[in-house]
């Protein structure tokens, strides 16, 4: 424990800083400070003993130094408990200084701005706060280092509570803090100076911050717990849950694929989700209609699945979604209130509320055992204008329609993938197989009397012909792959010969 007698504010973020420094000041506390937050707290009318004036020397080289002073280190380093610390300090008259509030410039916003050059990267990294952090960390059993401005507030508490004492519990925690910020701060730096090479870090350092634990993993026997990037709001972590049963391990892998399903289409879709794959995808002019298709293309595997929507959810949408059957989660950007007064009559559909973020570059991470995979996110895709359109038949405008909609679809369903569609919606997939025709048989038996006249996505090339013969027997009459299969010159005289529509994208979309 230690009674705080005197603090060093020197705020970059100013955020509560003054109503924090005005509890201070109630209870008796001395306050130094530097530049900015100094002129801050004067105005505010507190007093302040400037650094300046404490150590006898001024800031000098534009600011670069202004707390790098034994008067400011030797306070915080020093031992209570260690007679030779207090000697030493006595013999050079060296105060002792109980808390340091400080947190850094803004380096990583600075490096986030367009065209940054690296001399102004460069002025804003912070050597004086991360230095007095460190030091005041480092001595934490007698000095609170404060360099969250969200715990101003716990912190006077405290010393309200406890005539100016703060407990060892809050020190240390508050050493832990500084700790996991200037490791941050210094990685940041680390990997702007170093620049990139083959646009994956050497170094691989993750920061992600535990919003809560599971009931379990996967399965029952297994613990889960649900992590997001620390101090970043993307993706499904900045979601919000308005209602239901808390939240599975399955359920959040599921509304991630729902989700970023139904955010590859800019008009109303929808997207449902069962077991991480799509089993229902549909775009039409209506939420509503788009809905109820993606529903009709397979309500067995439907029922209890995840359902995905890209636009506001209307009284009738959540209407029919409640009367379709049972499922475990909806996820959509907004909901009329009407719609939301429908799902609290079943408590238990967890019912979540994706904001409207800036989509930026994103990494996919897969653990492996000792190890980890990372690459780009499957976000690229191929310009229709670049297929290669492989028969004489070309594709209708409505063909082209529906190609390039089973094609997204494909991306975000699990390899071995084939997509049988009418228009914009899906009337069989087949995920997941072991072999490609095994797929294509799965997806014929979803579509039934509905593969006829259909279009078929595959998400990589048919190595044999098998598949193809099967889809064409079957009614599919236009098909879009990747190609590159030693087998591409006899499937292609397959197509011709059936009369039937085929595109080569050049592209693939496995999903493991």
């Amino acid at each position: 424990m230690v009674r705080i007698k005197k603090a060093l504010i020197s705020v970059s973020d100013k955020t509560g800083i003054t109503e924090f420094a005005k509890g201070l000041h109630r209870l008796g506390i001395e306050i130094l400070s530097t530049g900015g937050t100094a002129s801050l707290l004067k105005e505010s009318g507190i007093p302040v003993v400037e650094v300046s004036s404490y150590t006898g020397f001024p800031e000098m080289l534009d600011g670069r130094v202004k707390t790098l002073h034994p008067k400011i280190h030797g306070g915080l380093l020093a031992l209570r408990d260690n007679p030779k610390h207090l000697k030493s300090l006595k013999d050079h008259a060296i105060g002792l200084i109980d808390m340091v509030v400080v947190n850094l410039y803004p380096f990583e916003k600075t490096i986030e701005k367009p065209g940054v050059t690296q001399e102004e990267a460069i002025e804003n990294i912070d050597i004086g706060g991360p230095s007095m952090l460190r030091s005041a960390a480092k001595n934490f059993r007698f000095v609170a280092a404060v360099t969250n401005p969200a715990r101003y507030k716990e912190i006077l508490e405290e010393l309200q509570r406890n005539a100016c004492i703060l407990s060892d519990a809050l020190l240390k925690s508050l050493a832990v803090d500084v700790f996991k910020l200037t490791s941050r701060y210094d990685s940041l730096i680390y990997e702007f100076l170093k620049g990139k090479t083959s646009g994956f870090p050497l170094v691989l350092r993750l920061e992600l911050e535990k919003l809560q634990d599971l009931r379990y993993g996967e399965n029952p026997h297994q613990r889960g717990a649900f992590y997001r990037e620390f101090n970043k709001l993307t993706g499904l972590s900045a979601a919000r849950q308005l209602q239901g049963k808390e939240l599975s391990f399955n359920n959040i892998l599921d509304l991630d694929s729902a989700w970023s399903l139904a955010n590859e289409f800019s008009q109303p879709a929808c997207v449902i989700v069962k077991h991480n794959n799509p089993c229902g995808v549909a775009v039409a002019k209506t939420l509503l209609r788009a809905f109820k298709d993606a529903w009709a293309c397979d309500k067995l595997s439907a029922f209890g699945g995840i359902v995905g929507l890209n636009k506001k959810v209307n009284v009738t949408t959540a209407r029919a979604v409640l009367k379709s059957g049972f499922i475990e989660c909806i996820i959509a950007p907004d909901y009329d209130k009407g719609a939301l007064k429908l799902f609290r009559q079943k408590k238990n559909i967890r019912v979540m509320e994706m904001p409207d973020l800036a989509k930026g570059p994103e990494w996919d991470l897969k653990k492996i055992s000792g190890g980890l995979l990372l690459q780009d996110k499957d976000t690229q895709d191929f310009l229709p204008e670049e297929a290669k359109i492989a028969t004489e038949h070309k594709p209708t405008q409505k063909q082209w329609e529906a190609l390039l909609f089973a094609w997204k679809v494909a991306k975000h369903t699990k390899s071995n993938a084939i997509i049988l569609a009418k228009g914009t919606k899906t009337v069989g997939i087949g995920a997941g197989q072991m072999s490609r025709v095994d797929s294509v048989y799965i997806a014929i038996k979803k579509a039934g009397s509905k593969t006829k006249g259909s279009v078929l996505a595959s998400d990589a090339f048919f190595p044999k012909e098998d598949a193809v013969q099967t889809a064409i027997k079957a009614g599919v009459k236009a098909i879009i792959h990747p190609g590159g299969s030693i087998a591409d010159e006899e499937i292609i005289k397959i197509a011709k010969k059936s009369k039937i529509v085929m595109v080569l994208t050049g592209m693939r979309h496995f999903k493991h």
